[in-house]
């Protein structure tokens, strides 16, 4: 018998009232996490290493004893299901036992030095067969990846400006924090000590508005288009038919260029979107997954724009360039990246994390679909997202409209407590090669259970 349909104010009537029960029973399972807060509350703002492991929505942070595979165990010996996978830091799960090997074998033989590991040329080369692009350049994170990108771009082009899309992710970049207020490109109100007017150098168009997009190339002053393939940090935005490919001539056109930040959208095959869609950018920026989990990440381009950067960089005047860190490109890094590209992130992966990403999604759906409840699942290759609309969104406008931080609230800290995590916001989930389909299995249990409780009357 289908369940009837359920009254939205009866729903976050209950949704609030499980956030109230579920903090409490957090509260009574992680006696061990409260009390390592609180020791770390003595030296740690907001009692952990970096604050964003404070958004969490639980009563005090859940603390990590350890993460194998796709399971990890808390301070308080409970057992977790990882889906968050450190929001794609761990894409391909926990400590990967080829990554651990080639770590552990580096770890006595160095570090950093500033100089190419004897490993570069094989790096390079895994980079360059897994993602397409013949030439590489290294970074700590995708963030400076991207910074350092935007500073390629815009010597090679001689073009100061920037176009991005409202509500996207390109980690802290400063140029990329806006948002489309009354057709007005401004700074994103949550950033803090921001000084410059980031709309002078940036304009923000809607995603999948390729009118837009062309309105703003006409004008002559974009260095590059920067986007991901997906929108991934706003809610879910996939990418309409034909709009990437459309970026690609557009940028083409009018002599911009084009950026592709797959960071997040790593999930969607081996090669990440791009390759697995045929569209070739001028600049590829991967970030988190590539190393293991280790803080490295990665900008590819074509022999073209090498020749164009090499130009650029000569003819500019001895000193530092702004782009690159000390520690980019490190012995330790190099090994974990080599292992996890050629050893890890296989086909063979790939093909057992998209398999059961799409029977995840089947499952989740029949389970929204039973309760009647107006909601969709948005999956781009492992990765997937529970959202409050009928239908997926097509930009930033409408995924915000489909947000609700009570129900997401509620979701999310119902399943924690019974062992299952998600982000902690947009619910998003990724499958690893290490996920089984006992581990889907108990998702679908616990989101079950949490959907009957959302919906007592």
């Amino acid at each position: 018998m289908q369940a009837a349909t359920p009254n939205p104010e009866q729903l976050l009537t209950n949704a609030t009232r499980l956030i109230e029960i579920e903090r409490d029973h957090y509260l009574r399972l992680h006696p061990r996490s409260v009390e390592l807060s609180a020791q770390a509350s003595q030296h740690f703002l907001y009692g952990v290493p970096m604050h964003w492991m404070n958004d969490w929505g639980t009563p005090v942070p859940l603390f990590v004893q350890k993460a194998q595979g796709a399971h990890f165990t808390c301070a308080d010996g409970i057992d977790y299901v990882d889906f968050c996978l450190g929001d794609t830091g761990a894409m391909f799960g926990h400590s990967p036992p080829a990554v651990a090997k080639a770590i552990t074998a580096q770890a006595s033989a160095g570090y950093t030095t500033m100089l190419p590991s004897t490993l570069a040329p094989d790096a390079g080369a895994a980079l360059a067969e897994q993602f397409g692009l013949p030439y590489w350049q290294l970074a700590t994170t995708a963030t400076d990846a991207n910074r350092f990108v935007l500073r390629w771009a815009r010597a090679v082009t001689r073009r100061q400006k920037l176009l991005v899309f409202d509500g996207c992710y390109h980690g802290t970049v400063d140029d990329t924090m806006v948002d489309v207020v009354g057709g007005k490109t401004i700074d994103r109100s949550s950033l803090l000590g921001q000084v410059h007017a980031l709309g002078l150098h940036t304009v923000a168009v809607d995603f999948n508005d390729l009118a837009a997009v062309e309105r703003e190339l006409a004008s002559g002053e974009i260095a590059c288009v920067l986007t991901e393939p997906a929108l991934t940090n706003c809610g879910m935005v996939p990418a309409n038919a034909g709009f990437n490919e459309g970026l690609r001539e557009l940028t083409t056109k009018y002599g911009s260029l084009l950026v592709l930040d797959e960071t997040h959208t790593i999930s969607t095959g081996r090669g990440g979107w791009a390759k697995s869609h045929g569209v070739v950018p001028d600049f590829l920026v991967v970030g988190k997954p590539i190393a293991g989990g280790l803080p490295a990440a990665a900008y590819g381009f074509s022999a073209d724009m090498a020749t164009r950067m090499k130009t650029a960089k000569d003819n500019a005047p001895a000193g530092h360039s702004g782009i690159g860190t000390t520690l980019a490109g490190n012995m330790m890094t190099l090994a974990a990246m080599h292992a996890t590209l050629t050893e890890v992130a296989t086909e063979a992966a790939y093909k057992h994390m998209l398999a059961l990403a799409e029977t995840l999604e089947k499952q989740l759906t029949t389970c929204i679909t039973a309760h009647q409840l107006p909601w969709n699942f948005t999956r781009l290759g492992a990765r997937l997202e529970l959202q409050f609309c009928a239908k997926t969104p097509c930009n930033a406008q409408e995924a915000r409209a489909a947000q609700n931080d009570t129900l997401e609230s509620a979701i999310h800290l119902y399943l924690f407590n019974r062992g299952v995590l998600l982000t902690p916001f947009h619910n998003m989930m990724l499958v690893c090669p290490a996920t089984s389909q006992e581990d889907l299995n108990r998702l679908v249990q616990v989101f079950e259970e949490c959907l009957n409780a959302l919906m007592k009357k």
